[in-house]
């Protein structure tokens, strides 16, 4: 039996006008944790569409070798019935059903022509040891968090017999300690025969766990390195990617021009109407103009819950006390517009549920915010909208054919550079920046760091949530540090680092 239990030999696959995947090539050795990076747009998910299926045989030329047979699948259902599984990092499964009901979703446990329950809990059960995750199988899966929703759908794979496992992001919507947990369980998997290909941006990540790591660049593969043979650097992986060194991934801002005090927020108090409990509690913050103030906190420790609630308050909390003071003048938020109009913009953490509207094109999503802008009369300006938009997109560097490419069908980087174009079209005074770089590239997130020192330098505000803190360390000239709803520390970034932050973090 041959040593590699996929081959994708010479794989091409166009779309109208643009080729992702220009004669590729990817091996995987039985029974190894393999890692494919590279910038958004590089080819990557497409590569992983094809061989599951969801691009069929004939859509795409080359071969899919898998087991020693070249394969033909004409759908997902194909790939799964030989024991490949892909995991996305949207995850597939039906909140309002139980957790063994999701995990036989599809491939039910029959007995003659209805549904064994009995059997199916029970199998539901062993699969679940497997993951590590000790709960209630008869539980709705919306009951559980995002790491152990993570778990099911692993636990799902697993149920099928699954022997190439793919996962597609798999740590970007997870914390610190659910993010560890996946990692361990991956390793394990591979020690019980499953072979693993991880598509990933988080670069420690993958140092960490890889035996091979192969990059794509413009739809083709550049190199595959045994990380056996050879320890791999974060260094050398970004060369790979963006086809160029970066010396510092956080890029050290020209000049530090920090004013006055912009915003202030005083002993901000905030209620969950529906949980029926205290969410933030006698919060005092304040960013300076010219400044980026970092706002680190372990998962649940409320910073989104504080922007939001600072930001017009769109999910309808109830604010119990507080103040908003924006260049010495108190001021009240009522609704988003409000915010908006004096100046205080928020980009969402969740660019397609929120940010975004993914069916509309790129002209449409820049000038959504500031229709006022574009005014003439009752009408819309178009010529005036399609020049704001061609400015925005060249300035920040938004890769598409136009600005009439629909936003779906952009990389997650290009999809946050318009998402930060809509909110720069308010010209704000004060920009929230909700996980700025989620899910996006190291080349598309050195774009972004370097356009939030341009915007500093020419005197903007910006408080930056992340829950990477090399992130918050290398970015911020101060940061504030949350836990269960209260700031547990302010630092300056010479006396912060990652151990302090993190006692902090804990500290509730």
């Amino acid at each position: 039996m041959s040593d590699y239990i996929l081959e994708m030999r010479n794989i091409t696959k166009e779309f109208p006008g643009v080729k992702a995947l220009d004669n590729v090539n990817f091996k995987v050795k039985r029974g190894e944790i393999h890692c494919l990076v590279g910038e958004n747009g590089a080819g990557k998910s497409t590569l992983m569409k094809v061989l599951s299926g969801v691009y069929h045989y004939g859509t795409y030329s080359g071969d899919i070798v898998f087991n020693g047979d070249i394969q033909h699948f004409k759908s997902i259902a194909d790939s799964e019935e030989k024991g490949i599984a892909i995991i996305y990092q949207e995850l597939a499964l039906v909140p309002e059903l139980s957790i063994y009901e999701n995990i036989y979703f599809g491939h039910e446990i029959m007995d003659g022509r209805s549904i064994d329950w009995n059997k199916t809990i029970v199998k539901a059960t062993e699969v679940l040891k497997k993951v590590r995750l000790d709960v209630d199988p008869s539980m709705k899966v919306k009951n559980l968090g995002v790491g152990n929703q993570q778990l099911v759908e692993i636990a799902k794979a697993l149920s099928k017999d699954v022997k190439l496992l793919i996962l597609d992001e798999p740590t970007a919507s997870l914390n610190e300690d659910d993010s560890k947990n996946l990692l361990e369980l991956i390793k394990e998997l591979k020690q019980q025969g499953v072979t693993c290909i991880m598509i990933s941006h988080k670069l420690r990540e993958i140092t960490a766990i890889a035996d091979t790591i192969t990059v794509l660049r413009d739809g083709a593969t550049i190199c595959s390195m045994d990380t056996a043979q050879k320890a791999v650097t974060e260094a050398e992986i970004i060369k790979y990617m963006v086809g160029r060194e970066i010396d510092n991934i956080y890029p050290k801002r020209e000049k530090k021009n920090i004013g006055d005090i912009c915003l202030e927020i005083k002993n901000w108090t905030v209620e969950d109407p529906v949980k029926g409990k205290e969410i933030l509690h006698n919060v005092n913050l304040n960013v300076r103009k010219g400044e980026i103030v970092g706002l680190q906190g372990l998962m649940g420790a409320g910073r989104t819950e504080f922007a939001l609630s600072v930001f017009g308050n769109p999910t309808g909390y109830r604010i119990t006390s507080g103040e908003i003071i924006l260049e010495g003048e108190k001021v009240s938020f009522g609704k988003p517009k409000d915010a908006i109009q004096k100046g205080v913009a928020y980009v969402s953490e969740d660019r397609k549920g929120n940010g975004l509207v993914l069916i509309q094109d790129i002209k449409y999503n820049i000038s959504i915010a500031n229709l006022e802008e574009l005014e003439e009369g009752i009408s819309i300006n178009e010529n005036e909208e399609i020049n704001v938009a061609n400015g925005y997109k060249d300035s920040i560097n938004i890769k598409a054919p136009s600005i009439m490419q629909k936003v779906g069908n952009l990389s997650g980087g290009n999809q946050q550079k318009v998402q930060l174009a809509k909110w720069l079209f308010v010209k704000p005074k004060v920009l929230i920046l909700d996980e700025p770089t989620r899910g996006i590239d190291v080349g598309a997130k050195y774009e972004i760091y370097s356009l939030m020192n341009s915007l500093v330098e020419q005197g903007m505000s910006i408080i930056m949530i992340s829950s990477e803190l090399p992130e918050v360390l290398g970015m911020s000239d101060r940061l504030y540090v949350m836990s269960s709803g209260t700031i547990t520390g302010e630092l300056s970034s010479e006396d912060a680092d990652e151990n302090k932050v993190m006692a902090m973090a804990i500290n509730s």
